[in-house]
């Protein structure tokens, strides 16, 4: 959520931001409701000051006989408790009306990041891995005669219709043990602390971390009121909401492996077939929080431990930049990684590592004292995939298939199959 003192400040610059983004001013609304309120609870200030006199004076009317002042400041006292009540009504409206506003507005973007309508228009930063060239015609994951007995859509349909995905055997095995890979890495090798949070929470965790109330057909909320987290990043940045956090607690690193519930309410027509695109999957998510003057360079360090787990799979891959007009609602930059997938032959999203400044923690009110001294400041919030569990396995599956339809499998894998290196053409774990 933006900052309303910012934005009375330097409203110019606000539009600016907003118009990076491809979006109208916002501040004159903004401003005229802003002014609208604050003169509302300067009326009910001024109106409590009448009435706290003439409450005083009535005593004073009643002690001296004076009968006709007596009733004419009860009168007063009884119509300025009536203007304040209507006044103080009528600002918590505009009250609650800003803050909606503004909870609807996106973040800012930093000065660095690209400016850009599209994903055209995203900046390629570097690129790992050479892509492998096949002597046949590389397949799509779920065209892999080795991957066909262990990934099965039409059960799933059967089941819960579009989006969905049964697994079995070996292509299932090879799911679970990257995400073990992936959580063994993130927790020994980059020092993140490794969490288990509900799939179900309650709506202010999903307005502190952006998903309402603008994105509520994103998501998908149960009967009794929980909604089913996209991502952790949910649940792990809402564990400071509320809090106020000794400087000397952060950073905070925290990583979880959990289902995701997406509807893709915006993605009819994309990526029908396959795995790529589901209504739920898992993923290993990671979330920083941090000070404020510490938090780009936590973004470079998670984009590199996305980037490592990629790396130990031998997946080559590009980083890019996304520029302003592909960046996320609550992203101030945002670092994507794609993957190459010989099936389509092109590069892919497998991970989006974002820094948002303090826009979540004002909305979660997540603060921090700083250890120098001075009131407390919110603190910064970063999240990013490390990494999408089964786009990962997708990749893997594509990169690693031979000929004779069967998968041969990543070294780092090989500890978490007992050993076992590829999958068969039959689709059996050898």
């Amino acid at each position: 959520m933006h900052d309303i003192r910012a934005i009375r400040e330097n409203p110019a610059a606000f539009d600016e931001g907003l118009r990076r983004r491809g979006l109208p001013p916002a501040s004159p609304e903004i401003l005229a409701l802003d002014a609208d309120r604050r003169a509302r609870i300067n009326a009910a200030e001024t109106a409590t000051a009448d009435q706290n006199r003439a409450s005083k004076d009535v005593g004073a009317a009643k002690a001296r006989g004076d009968d006709a002042e007596f009733e004419r400041l009860r009168a007063l006292v009884a119509d300025k408790k009536a203007e304040i009540a209507r006044l103080t009504a009528e600002a918590d409206a505009q009250d609650a009306a800003l803050r909606d506003m503004l909870m609807r507005i996106p973040n800012l973007p930093l000065a660095e990041v690209p400016d850009g309508k599209d994903e055209d228009d995203n900046v390629e930063l570097r690129r790992w891995g050479t892509p492998r060239a096949f002597d046949f015609k590389p397949l799509e994951h779920f065209e892999i005669p080795g991957v066909k007995p262990g990934m099965d859509f039409e059960t799933a349909a059967k089941l819960s219709g579009a989006r969905f995905v049964v697994l079995r055997g070996a292509v299932i095995r090879v799911h679970r043990a990257l995400a073990q890979m992936m959580l063994d890495t993130h927790i020994t090798d980059h020092g993140l602390t490794e969490t288990w949070t509900p799939v179900l929470v309650k709506e202010e965790a999903m307005y502190g971390t952006n998903q309402l109330p603008k994105f509520a057909e994103d998501s998908y909320q149960t009967t009794n009121g929980w909604w089913l987290v996209p991502t952790s990043e949910v649940t792990l940045t809402n564990t400071v909401a509320g809090d106020i956090l000794d400087e000397a607690q952060l950073p905070i690193r925290m990583t979880a492996h959990t289902q995701c519930f997406r509807s893709e309410a915006g993605s009819a027509g994309k990526d029908t077939t396959g795995m790529l695109r589901q209504h739920q999957f898992e993923k290993v998510e990671m979330v920083s929080i941090t000070t404020p003057d510490t938090s780009l360079a936590e973004h470079d360090r998670m984009t590199r431990c996305a980037e490592a787990i990629l790396e130990k799979l031998g997946l080559p891959y590009r980083t890019i930049v996304l520029c302003t007009g592909d960046m996320g609602f609550g992203a101030q930059k945002t670092h994507d990684l794609e993957v190459w997938l010989p099936g389509q032959n092109r590069y892919r999203e497998i991970s989006s590592v974002s820094v948002c400044g303090d826009f979540q923690a004002r909305r979660m009110n997540a603060r921090f004292r700083p250890a120098g001294g001075g009131k407390p400041d919110f603190v910064h919030t970063l999240n990013g995939s490390g990494l999408a569990v089964g786009r990962c396995l997708i990749a893997v599956l594509e990169n690693g298939q031979q000929a004779d339809g069967s998968v041969d499998l990543p070294a780092a894998l090989h500890p978490y199959l007992g050993g076992k290196t590829r999958i068969a053409p039959d689709g059996a774990l050898i």
